[in-house]
């Protein structure tokens, strides 16, 4: 799918400071040509409230939480 901004690797972005991310343009990660996410630094109060609406919005489609993730799983036997 075209995109209308750059693209930037995992391994790439994953080097970053924040000092660093702090300056990096809006941009999509990738790894292995695939999208995983795209990386938002808004310049504005009503950027970041935006972006904020819509990974809400994605949120109640699909995903766990941090904790849902790394949690280790229960053992149940007989």
């Amino acid at each position: 799918m075209a995109t209308l901004i750059p693209n930037v690797t995992l391994s790439e972005f994953k080097k970053l400071k924040v000092s660093e991310l702090k300056q990096l343009k809006s941009c999509e990660v990738v790894a292995d040509g695939v999208y995983l996410f795209t990386f938002i630094n808004p310049q504005t109060d009503y950027i970041r409230m935006q972006s904020e609406y819509a990974g809400e919005l994605s949120n109640s489609v699909f995903g766990k939480t941090i904790e849902e993730i790394t949690r280790e799983p229960v053992i149940t036997g007989r």
